[in-house]
């Protein structure tokens, strides 16, 4: 039997079930979310973990003409009772705020105008409803009036965009003769994006008049389900809100419906012939922990096994990481020595935890003011994970899995090569050494190198990454050599090599293998690497290419210390 489509980008449940994509079944979180009942309903999670596609299937089952169709053989289908109460039975509005992002507030305004205009555009039956009257019928135009003038957008004054959501479930409710649900989700990426390009007040408060109108005091609410990235602090958006039901990263309720469990990737795997890939799998994109459940990331394992069906020798890599600019790490990693220790950050690349005071409700303008919001907008946000039991707000924090480690290190690896840029001359004296054959001074000169950033201890941490690491900082330091020919793991020989270089003017190549000394044998790791050299061949590229000398170095790294070993081979 032919398999199900890999769902790449695919956050419409109706076209999940219907197109026959792969779902992961997460509608036990309807039957979850009516029992453990809250008016207004927020779920915070990091990009990327399904939040939208939980969205649609909440309004594809609550919406009036639903298609039942849709939950055949789903979790939720076996609950008759509550599919029979729900199901189909509420007028349902839902947006997505995640397309309000501009640099200027004018413009994300409009884009809000255009996303409540477009959802009402759903309902245009109200125009034709015996139930409203002339006025109701003014009130709905007002939303769904369109710019004709070319700017080719929908036009609301300040009242009627604040009082839209509330005025659209009144309408709704009158239509229908029955409350409405309504749905926020992305609620936070307009305050985001407000905050990045300094319009954050006037934001704050068209979103803040606009939720308290919809979710405060609202008779035609039967109930409404955010969700963000972060939990916005009540003082400066819900106001007006009593008690909102919160399921944050540290709540157990619906803690297992955003991301895949174990279990759920295991079988994914098995479905599709690739269960011989779930040890990496589970290194790379396991590791968040959601109050007690454990989780991997959704949007990895999809792309990760997509990747694996058309090239089943590809190696894992990060796609969590370039779905987004990353901006919350890159400013965490610039407080390196203020605010942000060495040692915290050794601890966290090295597998370990930091200890923490995790604050849930943080205002976006405020987020980048100490480096104690900054710790608690990682972890909302998914670069860090709690690992044990939270102590009160006192959190440890971890890295997840490997995905999340290499995006760390590749900061760090660019903060240290700039760092390297500012000491030209220790970069010239260590490049002439390495040219000549001077091992020891390249060690001594790779030691002050390694003095400048991070080092990795001896933990759980793979080998293989934590020798990366060190390789990265050698390709930082060699990036500043302009005339020389640098490459890394290209195959040569047999095997792949780490590092190497061509000096054509000079007829000079250098072969570099990097290996980490467990437990600072450092003698063991230097034959380790020289004798992977040999046996590879390594240095046959640089045969091929004429070069008359080749120097071949084995560096082992242990922390900020290193031992370097070169032998010397003069072409007949």
């Amino acid at each position: 039997m032919k398999n199900k489509k890999m769902p790449i980008g695919i956050d419409d449940f109706e076209e999940m079930i219907t197109q026959d994509f792969y779902y992961v079944d997460k509608t036990g979180m309807i039957k979850e979310l009516l029992e453990n009942w809250g008016k207004v309903n927020l779920f915070t999670r990091p990009r990327r973990f399904g939040k939208s596609l939980n969205m649609s299937m909440l309004q594809r089952f609550f919406e009036i003409g639903a298609d039942r169709n849709l939950f055949e053989g789903l979790v939720i289908s076996n609950e008759e009772k509550l599919c029979k109460e729900y199901m189909g039975q509420y007028p349902v509005v839902s947006i997505s705020l995640k397309t309000a992002q501009s640099d200027r507030f004018e413009q994300a305004r409009n884009q809000l105008c255009s996303i409540i205009g477009e959802e009402a555009l759903r309902f245009r039956f109200l125009l034709d409803s015996d139930r409203l009257n002339i006025d109701d019928k003014r009130l709905y135009g007002q939303l769904i009036q369109f710019d004709n003038s070319g700017q080719g957008s929908f036009v609301m004054s300040e009242t009627v965009l604040t009082r839209s959501l509330k005025n659209l479930s009144m309408l709704l409710q009158k239509h229908y003769g029955k409350k409405v649900i309504i749905l926020i989700d992305e609620y936070d990426v307009p305050l985001a994006k407000a905050n990045e390009h300094c319009y954050y007040g006037q934001m704050i408060n068209t979103i803040r008049t606009m939720f308290d109108s919809a979710l405060k005091g609202n008779e035609n609410l039967y109930f409404a389900v955010l969700t963000g990235c972060l939990r916005v602090s009540k003082e400066s958006i819900f106001t007006g809100l009593n008690n909102p039901k919160l399921y944050t990263l540290l709540d157990a309720e619906c803690d297992e419906y955003f991301g895949f469990t174990d279990e759920e990737v295991r079988e994914m795997l098995a479905t599709y012939g690739l269960s011989k890939y779930y040890e990496v799998t589970k290194e790379w994109y396991d590791g968040y922990q959601i109050a007690h459940t454990n989780v991997y990331n959704p949007w990895d394992v999809i792309n990760w096994c997509n990747h694996l069906l058309t090239n089943p020798d590809k190696t894992p890599k990060s796609y969590w990481a370039n779905s987004s600019g990353n901006e919350e790490l890159r400013r965490f990693i610039r407080r390196l020595g203020d605010g942000v220790t060495k040692g915290q950050l050794e601890r966290l690349i090295s597998g370990q935890t930091v200890q923490k005071k995790i604050e849930e409700q943080l205002t976006y303008d405020s987020m980048y003011d100490s480096i104690e919001n900054m710790w608690s907008l990682l972890f909302a946000t998914g670069y860090l994970t709690q690992s044990g039991t939270p102590s009160g707000n006192m959190v440890r924090l971890t890295i997840p899995n490997t995905e999340v480690r290499m995006i760390f290190s590749d900061f760090i690896l660019n903060l240290f090569e700039n760092e390297v840029a500012k000491d030209g001359a220790l970069v010239v004296e260590f490049c002439r050494s390495l040219k000549d054959g001077d091992s020891e001074n390249v060690e001594r000169l790779f030691t002050k190198f390694m003095e400048k950033t991070i080092s990795i201890r001896d933990t759980a941490v793979r080998k293989s990454f934590k020798e990366s690491f060190y390789h990265g900082m050698l390709l930082g330091i060699l990036s500043f050599k302009s005339d020389w020919s640098v490459d890394s793991n290209r195959e040569s020989g047999t095997g792949y090599y780490d590092i190497a270089i061509e000096i054509e003017a000079e007829s000079i190549g250098i072969i570099i293998e990097v290996k980490y000394a467990e437990n600072e044998n450092f003698d063991a790791a230097c034959r380790e690497a020289m004798n992977q050299i040999d046996h590879n061949d390594y240095e046959a590229e640089l045969r091929e290419d004429e070069m008359q000398t080749i120097l071949k170095y084995g560096i082992a790294c242990c922390r900020k210390k290193c031992r370097v070993v070169m032998k010397k081979v003069v072409m007949q």
